[in-house]
């Protein structure tokens, strides 16, 4: 089945598929599942068969761990252009996603089987190194990612969450719409619920960020630039 041209120019916004060959794109296109979630519908489950990886086009899409107690561990909240289950492909037949998928709101992923992508991998070297070069470079912001969340403390990680959220082209009093609920973003982030909100109100009393619902204006984005370059606190 041949799809649309923009469904290759898409995918190219992910690092799985940013230097990939054209027929090859193209291939896994044409065999690609388009998918629609429902709020709250599970894409899969923990210790389920991966035969499957993903591309996030509309929506949000958590991934997540329950406790033993039933608590639940939000591990990543996948946006629009990324990819999720990936790494599972190379774990052999008998891999098993280690998470659960959720849709956060109304979602839309495109779903590639991992045996079609595994075999343009053995047909192509030059396609295994350039993935292996994209992973590489997934991996290091993973690991950046880690220390935020290990090394730094909760108004760090808050605040270096809304800069992630700033859009590129906007420079002064950005608005920052909060897309995610403030619950699965403290979960994200590894912080209490109360304490995002604590610390949000005291940005805004310090003046540096406005709060309406889920509206935020940043109004000191250099204030905040200097607070996430502050060492952790003790």
């Amino acid at each position: 089945m041949n799809r649309s041209p923009d469904v290759a120019r898409e995918l190219r916004r992910a690092y799985l598929f940013a230097d990939m060959s054209e027929p090859h794109l193209q291939t896994l296109v044409n065999g690609m599942q388009d998918i629609h979630l429902d709020t709250g519908k599970t894409l899969f489950r923990q210790g389920q068969a991966a035969e499957r990886f993903y591309f996030l086009r509309d929506g949000l899409i958590k991934l997540f761990r329950l406790s033993p107690e039933g608590d639940e561990k939000i591990i990543e909240i996948m946006r629009p252009g990324e990819t999720f289950a990936e790494a599972v492909m190379f774990m052999g037949a008998q891999g098993r996603y280690p998470v659960n998928a959720e849709a956060i709101n109304e979602s839309r992923v495109y779903a590639f089987e991992q045996k079609a992508f595994l075999n343009l991998l053995r047909e192509s070297s030059d396609a295994t190194f350039g993935l292996l070069g994209s992973m590489s470079r997934r991996l290091h912001m993973l690991v950046n990612q880690i220390e935020s969340l290990t090394l730094q403390n909760a108004t760090y990680r808050l605040v270096a969450y809304l800069l992630e959220e700033i859009p590129r082209d906007i420079r002064t009093s950005p608005e920052v719409q909060l897309t995610t609920p403030k619950g699965v973003i403290a979960s994200r982030l590894a912080i209490q619920p109360e304490t995002l909100s604590r610390i949000l109100a005291k940005l805004r009393q310090g003046g540096l960020i406005e709060v309406h619902g889920n509206h935020i204006t940043i109004r000191d984005v250099q204030a905040l630039r200097e607070i996430v370059h502050l060492p952790p606190k003790e």
